[in-house]
């Protein structure tokens, strides 16, 4: 594991344990796992259920791409009337990565995604819960350089929740600052 997680250990830790004052090293928050998560919603809606079927498999195979590891399509578990949706119809693909997939993914996200999307000003504090757990939003997947503009039939946005063992809102921000994540100030 080279990269992230490198930086992790030999600069975010030893910067976390002097900024907070804690006596060991295994106090310091760590990344547990990001969960990539995109909806069908929109882009199936009113299609035959070919078409439907086409869709759900094109975002399948593209999230599979950026992430290296296989998306499973997630069922509704119950109708809800409003939204047109059955119990048991197909919904969203989401992936949870962990390990050295989860830094391998979010190092791509920080240094090639994030800069190639359209008007990135970079990701608001807000987005950081109360728990210290960072979710963000990429608006076209063809930011990553895994998937090629020349083959997809349309470009989709999903979102990743970096899920933290940071105990409050502060150190998981810290952290994050650290890692290299574009995080603006508010």
């Amino acid at each position: 594991m080279a990269g992230l997680y490198e930086k992790y250990k030999k600069e975010t830790v030893p910067a976390l344990v002097k900024q907070f004052g804690w006596r060991n090293e295994n106090q310091a928050p760590r990344l547990e796992k990001a969960t990539v998560n995109c909806g069908f919603g929109r882009m199936v809606s009113g299609k035959t259920k070919d078409e439907q079927k086409k869709i759900q498999e094109a975002i399948a195979r593209d999230l599979t791409q950026i992430c290296g590891q296989r998306a499973v399509i997630c069922a509704a578990r119950k109708s809800i009337a409003g939204f047109k949706i059955r119990e048991g119809q197909s919904v969203g693909a989401k992936i949870t990565l962990r390990r050295r997939r989860m830094y391998d993914f979010l190092e791509r996200a920080i240094t090639v995604a994030l800069p190639r999307t359209r008007d990135f000003q970079g990701i608001p504090s807000k987005n950081v819960d109360r728990d210290g757990n960072l979710t963000f939003g990429i608006k076209e997947h063809i930011a990553f350089p895994e998937v090629s503009p020349e083959k997809i039939n349309f470009i989709f946005s999903f979102e990743v929740t970096v899920t933290t063992t940071a105990r409050n809102r502060e150190e998981a921000l810290a952290m994050f600052k650290s890692l290299g994540f574009p995080i603006k100030k508010d």
